[in-house]
């Protein structure tokens, strides 16, 4: 059991493996069997070898390139994914702004959606019936709540994910990039809304491109780099190590198309 002193989060030599075109299915045999270490024909590792404790309180950002394994993180915190080998703990619960569309039902209206979900994710009927004013004017589709969610522009669809994930009261609040779509007014009201969920003592586990946004929220950061944890540290200095790394991959890709061309210029030419 744990402490207050303990981390609400403790991720421990984890990795996952992928197929090339789908996931990598573990079989009932692979459970009893030490299988993890064995490649099959197409497997990659998205993740390994990746180590991290988090406390109760911090604000952690995710840094790296895409398909260096940041979401896949997010996702085995949110334990919607399971590793192939290490262990992912988590002792808290989890607020999921990841996918937040995806629980919905097309064919339901908005009204039986919030009902759905936020049930799904431990509200009783009662409180969900006393926040559901309040959610649906936080997403701002009030002449929309009988309304089928399938007919909802996507903007829609992501307000009203997010109206009923925010009014969890989970400690760990995880962030991928749900925000991408919709106006920069409401994106902005929804960042006040994160910034006051932090300001209770929340768990914040932030994957985004955006600097600016990381610098807000964030204090740490982890940065991976083909899967692997490469640094963890100060959010600055984890941004500063990733912008550098970057310049060095454009500089050195530069280089050799320079050389390449170099070289066909000063290639013999041939006359019949």
């Amino acid at each position: 059991m744990a402490t207050r002193h303990d981390p609400v989060i403790r991720v421990t030599d984890a990795g996952i493996k992928f197929r090339r075109n789908k996931r990598a299915r573990r079989s009932f045999k692979d459970l009893f069997a030490d299988s993890s270490r064995r490649s099959r024909p197409g497997e990659f590792w998205a993740l390994r070898g990746v180590s991290f404790d988090v406390h109760a309180g911090e604000s952690i950002g995710v840094v790296g390139r895409n398909g260096q394994g940041k979401s896949t993180l997010l996702k085995l915190v949110a334990e919607v994914m399971l590793p192939d080998e290490g262990r992912v703990a988590v002792h808290e619960g989890v607020a999921p702004l990841i996918e937040i569309t995806g629980g919905f039902v097309a064919d339901l209206s908005v009204r039986d959606n919030v009902y759905l979900t936020a049930g799904l994710h431990g509200m009783s009927k009662a409180e969900i019936t006393e926040a559901f004013d309040e959610i649906i004017e936080f997403a701002e589709i009030e002449k929309f709540v009988d309304t089928p969610y399938k007919h909802l522009s996507s903007g829609m669809q992501v307000r009203i994910a997010f109206a009923v994930i925010a009014r969890l009261d989970e400690p760990i609040l995880l962030v991928d990039e749900v925000l991408a779509v919709g106006d920069r007014a409401f994106r902005e009201k929804c960042y006040e809304r994160i910034e006051e969920m932090l300001s209770d003592g929340r768990t914040l586990f932030f994957v985004s491109h955006n600097e600016k946004d990381l610098r807000r929220f964030c204090s740490r950061g982890l940065y991976l780099e083909g899967g692997e944890l490469v640094f963890d540290g100060d959010i600055d200095e984890a941004l500063d190590r990733y912008n550098a790394d970057i310049e060095a991959r454009s500089a050195a890709k530069a280089r050799a198309k320079a050389s390449r061309t170099l070289s066909a210029q000063e290639a013999p030419t041939t006359t019949a």
